[in-house]
């Protein structure tokens, strides 16, 4: 019991004052700390965060080597698994990087300024109104980039392909006749699944980033998926168990780094040739 000014006594709220908030559907949770499992899509209570206003994101200007992007809806299963493995090999290596799990983060549809008029489409981008300003500016300061992807119905999730179409601005530099802001950088990708899809998302990944002037790491691809014969609530388990995801996944990574540290994109600094659609 409490006491106002009057001498009035009032009851203690026992009610729990967080409320959670599932990064994959938006369900609120009211309680001390989040569910077991969303009520609403079953998601993994790590997929919870606190829904306490979140700030803008905002980039600090220093200088890193790798920026991680796992473009999964769930940024604890599967793809995000195979991101920390990836942590795992660049840590060893001493490598300076950021990690981003997209569903923690606000990134609208881009809004195809470029079908307006070719000059509308310009960076920095237009639409300043959400996170992917902070992630223009850290793929331009980044030397190499590492994208993880699940299968949704033999492509990447729609989640990652909002955030690669955010990245227009960027890639039409080139066809405005301005200095290219990303030739000559690496890029790597792991694709996690069920089932079928993986090469064809993995591709697909590449092809923006192509058209951005990065570089394919040698076997920069790597992926794994367990198969239709199994039901999906044994993915995680099989993965995790699996020799040849460490194996794929770290080897990628490894490879990212020492193609990154061969500094092409230094060397090969007004000597590329935009060739971009």
């Amino acid at each position: 019991m409490s006491s106002t000014a009057q001498g009035e006594v009032k009851p203690v709220s026992t009610e729990p004052d967080e409320n959670w908030v599932c990064n994959v559907c938006g369900f609120i949770w009211k309680g001390d700390t989040p569910p077991k499992e969303c009520p609403q899509c079953s998601s993994h209570g790590s997929e919870y965060s606190s829904s306490k206003a979140k700030k803008k994101l905002r980039y600090d200007g220093e200088k890193f080597d790798v920026l991680l992007i796992n473009g999964s809806n769930h940024r604890a299963n599967n793809t995000g698994f195979m991101m920390d493995l990836v942590e795992e090999v660049l840590k060893e290596k001493g490598v300076s990087y950021r990690r981003y799990n997209l569903n923690e983060y606000h990134i609208n549809h881009c809004w195809c300024c470029y079908s307006m008029r070719d000059n509308a489409c310009t960076y920095p981008c237009r639409d300043q109104l959400d996170d992917m300003p902070a992630f223009h500016e850290m793929i331009i300061a980044s030397k190499a980039v590492i994208i993880g992807s699940p299968i949704n119905w033999n492509n990447m999730s729609a989640r990652l392909k909002d955030f690669l179409d955010r990245l227009n601005c960027i890639q039409n530099q080139n066809l405005l006749k301005k200095p290219g802001l990303t030739n000559g950088k690496i890029v790597g990708i792991t694709v996690s699944g069920h089932e079928d899809g993986a090469t064809k998302t993995a591709m697909d990944i590449y092809l923006y980033f192509q058209q951005m002037g990065y570089l394919l790491a040698p076997f920069g691809i790597s992926y794994r998926t367990h198969g239709a014969q199994f039901n999906t609530n044994t993915d995680s388990e099989y993965l995790r168990n699996d020799p040849l995801v460490l194996f794929k996944v770290k080897g990628m990574a490894n490879n990212v780094v020492e193609m990154m540290n061969l500094d092409l994109e230094k060397k090969l600094k007004g000597k590329l040739v935009p060739v971009a659609e």
